[in-house]
């Protein structure tokens, strides 16, 4: 069975909602969707699903503590991680929870494709499924044009462990991608843990502790990425951030010179703007607009009214941009 995963909690209340309404939107009311707990904030979650027949919240504790473990084992084998950790204020493992989208490869679905609670579906999914029956893994961004934040690149080891070439085609954002189910056996992952054991760990970077995870665990038992980024002409390709300010838009679908996004990146955005967009604080953020169409599409009566734009806005929009792009080097 396919099915789309994601990681929540209810501090993305809106978000998820958002999600889940785009995802109905494009696939269909049926389309079977599992949720991964982020944390135990989850009873806001839980009621709203109890509408929604083909949504599901994770609740195997076995596998969630089997990727807990594991997640915790990764880390203590870095070197630097804890201090970086410490430096920068977080309390035990840095983001400690967002891992936990690593259920999926012990969840329900046979082959699925993971979104992030800041995204949203714009477009058709099944040739990303199709390709999966070539490849590992499928992934449709723009990551390769920036090593920092998957990998440290100030180490020495990287380039020993991956080559130049692996390095500028294999790297993805972890906010999208598809792959299959038991792509990981235990005897793999313990492998992991002895290259990292070994040395290899300083390659990792701490701060994005998920989102570098998945990438060596992908790349280094060389399990094939393909990247629709990479490898679609130029005519068919789009971006898929929010750092993009040329998108059109089209009965609630984004379009990228007249190609269909397959889905948008509100990457950068905190989740508590959302949070005050939906209690009608008037915030402009890039596709504002679309995000208040999913987020009420089946509600349209409490959906916020803005009489005029928010004058800090273009200050914040740009800002965010900035600093996105900094990050993602995206299209």
């Amino acid at each position: 069975m396919d099915g789309i995963c994601t990681l929540a909690n209810d501090v993305i209340y809106d978000q998820l909602v958002a999600l889940l309404n785009s995802i109905e939107s494009i696939l269909g009311a049926d389309f079977p969707v599992c949720i991964y707990p982020y944390d135990h904030r989850v009873e806001e979650i839980k009621k709203h699903i109890a509408k929604r027949p083909n949504v599901i919240l994770f609740d195997d504790q076995q596998i969630i503590d089997k990727w807990d473990n594991f997640a915790k084992r990764v880390w203590d084998t870095h070197p630097t991680a804890r201090a970086k950790w410490d430096k920068s204020g977080s309390k035990g493992y840095h983001r400690f929870g967002t891992h936990r989208r690593y259920c999926a490869f012990d969840g329900p679905f046979d082959r699925f494709i993971y979104m992030d609670g800041d995204t949203l579906l714009m477009g058709p999914v099944e040739a990303i499924f199709h390709k999966l029956e070539e490849h590992d893994c499928i992934v449709y961004d723009f990551q390769y044009k920036d090593l920092t934040h998957v990998y440290d690149v100030t180490s020495r080891k990287l380039k020993q462990v991956f080559s130049a070439e692996r390095l500028s085609r294999e790297i993805f954002c972890s906010g999208f991608y598809a792959t299959k189910k038991e792509l990981f056996k235990p005897e793999e992952k313990e492998w992991l843990i002895e290259q990292l054991q070994a040395g290899e760990a300083e390659i990792l970077y701490p701060m994005a502790p998920d989102q570098t995870i998945i990438n060596y665990m992908m790349m280094r038992p060389k399990h094939t990425i393909y990247n629709l980024a990479l490898e679609l002409p130029a005519s068919q390709k789009t971006g898929c951030c929010v750092t993009s300010s040329h998108f059109l838009e089209k009965a609630h679908i984004l379009y990228d010179k007249d190609v269909r996004l397959t889905y948008l990146h509100y990457i950068g955005i905190p989740s508590s703007i959302f949070k005050k967009v939906c209690q009608a604080e008037d915030i402009v953020f890039p596709y504002r607009d679309i995000f208040l169409d999913y987020r009420y599409l089946k509600e349209p009566e409490n959906r916020p009214t803005f009489s005029q734009t928010n004058q800090t806005a273009p200050n914040f929009t740009q800002q965010l941009i900035t600093k996105v792009k900094q990050i993602l080097g995206a299209k």
